[in-house]
């Protein structure tokens, strides 16, 4: 099935009727704060994202429009107002995996609005994704060795001093401490919270304003802090005054519920906090009357320090590291600077902002020789997640690698085969009983009137004859149960009903949940479209407030509009509002909430393209007790599934507001068969607190 996507522009001063939008998804009128979001379609062709497309999106994100070109499939609004990228891949997994456990992975469907296909990977998957070539690798570097990090001395022999950012700027000699400071600019280039920065209104103003000298007085800061329902609070902060004297070492109760202490890494609980009657504001006053006027501060990631503190300008300086050294002397100084060739890598575009990438994995892999590349390699995906909780709020480009078992040839053969019969049933309808002398013309007009009709199947093995109709989508079969069932047609009342099989038990739970899914959330599907009311709409976009786009699917063959179509609205409830306003003319238009996203719409299309005859009745032995041991055993796929859908919510709690976070699930590729990959995007809210999932 071919997609073809057209956007309904919303009213604009100026603009002709028939204009279509070329942003999807348009500021309000009301001056509201700018916050980096993402449009609320995509544009990729058949909904495949290509490798080379992720890697537009993810240099895009880093470097902004003002050095490469926009990503071509969607796009990125307010990219500077981004605060991480994090790209989590779950290694051996795929689209199938997603779709086969699609009630375990709550946690992904009900978060992440936007979902594409990903071609079937190479053995370069991540190199494809970064834009790295493995013949840029950085020549004569170490990998990572099994046993343990790389050794000091290892390192310095590999290391060009001449190269050094610190020793390019300050050469060789002994410098005083007023050259060792970084400026605002530079601040600003790394997100320090400074009076009238996004996300600062309520930080307090430290009194430290004096001027700074060579003998300026230094302090060393350190806080620790762990999760909350709204985001990173303070628990402790420690500051020592120059000569490692301490001058002030505090507990910090959080003002909101603890979801996560961070124990393994600071030490604190919940128990010890309860007594503790120390609060942020306290913290802040007191830090004030400490810190002298001309007072520096040396610190690790003192920019996510002062925010949890909550206190901006700061002297409006701090010590600089090599990174933040590398990236001020390469920061232009004007926005019309030089642009960077589009066919640089990820890597190079973070090197050339003086960040690294963070690569967290239980594999060894050859970008961990890759010098702009920290790799924290684990020995469980445990680990792996335990280290990205603290690691990855501290780097603004992280990749983090769960590994899982592939699915075995032959096992995947079996899923795919019941992936096909499942889908073929939930979308099949037994329509009847009706009177034997039934005219059949009108009864196929009246199924046709739901959706589009794969096949029509005269039953005969009954007394009164029944019609079996599998529909092409599952919103057609869906809605003639919802408007057909009970209904009187010629003189019988009739049922309309799934087929009961071991694949439709569950099929009421798995229709609300495909209806509940972020992606689905604010599309209803539209039968009966045709091409008359498409162009009302669109001269007309104000017929159904909220209207964002309209996706009109195309026959492959023939190259003709299909006549059902959806409708994608800002919320659910606009979508809902035009459901009623659907109801109440008379456009002869039936319409229901979406359940199947375009994705998966082509992905089940490919699964099964001959159509299937009404499956009879099939004696499945009882499971034998060893076959029930085996459901329950802990690596079972369907417990592998649901225990990496809870490592992802964990992880993605702990990231900061504002960051894109990408899912990927990269695919198979084995001798036998290939296997798609899915991806899943989105850039984490403020508001944003979901209770964990239930458990299995």
């Amino acid at each position: 099935m071919e997609l073809e996507t057209e956007t309904i522009p919303r009213k604009r001063k100026g603009a002709p009727n028939s204009a279509l939008a070329t942003e999807p998804d348009l500021e309000d009128e009301e001056p509201r704060a700018k916050k980096a979001r993402l449009s609320s379609i995509l544009f990729a062709e058949n909904d495949v994202v290509t490798h080379k497309q992720l890697c537009e999106l993810l240099k895009y994100a880093v470097l902004g429009k003002s050095t490469v070109p926009e990503p071509s499939w969607c796009q990125l609004l307010h990219q500077n107002h981004l605060n991480n990228v994090v790209v989590i891949i779950l290694k051996g997994m795929s689209q199938l995996h997603f779709y086969r456990f699609y009630l375990e992975f709550r946690f992904l469907r009900k978060t992440f609005r936007h979902k594409f296909s990903l071609p079937p990977p190479k053995s370069s998957f991540l190199f494809d994704v970064i834009g790295l070539q493995k013949k840029k690798l950085a020549r004569g570097f170490p990998r990572t060795v099994k046993g343990g990090p790389l050794t000091s001395a290892i390192l310095k022999s590999s290391i060009n001093l001449q190269n050094d950012p610190i020793i390019q700027k300050y050469g060789c000699e002994k410098v005083g401490l007023t050259r060792c400071l970084l400026t605002k600019r530079e601040m600003e280039i790394f997100h320090f919270p400074l009076q009238g920065s996004p996300n600062c209104e309520n930080f307090i103003l430290a009194k430290c304003n004096g001027s700074i000298t060579d003998n300026s007085p230094l302090f060393g800061l350190s806080c620790q802090m762990c999760l909350t329902s709204k985001g990173r609070e303070l628990t402790r902060i420690s500051l020592v005054a120059e000569g490692g004297h301490c001058i002030m070492d505090e507990l910090v109760k959080p003002e909101f519920k603890i979801m996560d202490s961070f124990t393994s890494f600071s030490g604190i609980t919940k128990k010890i906090l309860n007594p503790v009657p120390t609060e942020l504001k306290d913290v802040q006053n007191l830090l004030r009357q400490l810190l002298p006027p001309d007072a520096v501060l040396v610190g690790h990631s003192l920019d996510l320090d002062l925010k949890v503190l909550k206190i901006a300008e700061l002297n409006l300086e701090a010590l600089a590291s090599r990174e933040e050294l590398k990236a001020a002397s390469q920061e232009p100084e004007k926005k019309g600077g030089p642009t960077k060739p589009p066919n640089m890598s990820v890597l190079e575009c973070l090197d050339s902002m003086g960040q690294k990438l963070l690569f967290l994995t239980r594999d060894i892999d050859e970008l961990s020789s890759s010098r702009n590349c920290l790799t924290i390699k684990c020995s469980s995906n445990k680990e792996v997640l335990e280290e990205a909780r603290v690691e990855v709020p501290l780097f603004p480009f992280s990749i983090v690698q769960f590994s899982f078992e592939p699915f075995s040839p032959i096992f995947a053969d079996e899923v795919k085969q019941s992936m096909k019969t499942k889908w073929i049933e939930m979308s099949t309808v037994y329509v009847g009983p009706f009177i034997k002398n039934c005219n059949i013309g009108p009864l196929k007009k009246m199924f046709k009137s739901m959706g589009p009709v794969q096949s029509v199947t005269l039953v005969l093995e009954t007394f009164r004859p029944y019609f079996c109709v599998q529909y092409e989508v599952l919103e057609a079969a869906q809605l003639a149960i919802e408007t057909m069932n009970g209904i009187l047609v010629e003189g019988s009342y009739i049922r309309v009903h799934r087929p009961v099989t071991e694949f439709t038990l569950e099929c009421d739970t798995l229709v609300r949940e495909l209806e509940q899914d972020c992606e689905n959330q604010g599309t209803i599907y539209v039968t009966g479209f045709g091409k008359a009311f498409k162009e009302r709409l669109l001269e007309q976009s104000s017929l159904f407030p909220g209207l964002e786009a309209m996706i009109l699917p195309k026959d492959v063959k023939s190259r003709q509009q299909k006549k059902y179509c959806f409708l994608k609205f800002k919320s659910r409830d606009s979508a809902q509002v035009a459901l009623e306003i659907l109801k109440g003319k008379d456009w002869k238009l039936k319409g229901r909430h979406a359940l199947t996203p375009m994705h998966l719409q082509t992905w089940l299309k490919d699964i099964h393209p001959e159509p299937a005859m009404p499956s009879g009745l099939q004696l499945v032995p009882p499971l034998l007790e060893k076959h029930v041991f085996q459901i329950m055993e802990e690596n079972h796929p369907r417990i592998v599934a649901w225990r990496c859908n809870r490592k992802i919510e964990k992880l993605y709690h702990c990231l900061s507001p504002g960051t894109l976070c990408l899912i990927l699930l990269p695919g198979t590729n084995n001798t036998f068969e290939l296997h798609p990959g899915l991806g899943l995007m989105k850039i984490k809210e403020e508001e944003e607190s979901d209770p964990p999932g239930p458990g299995v």
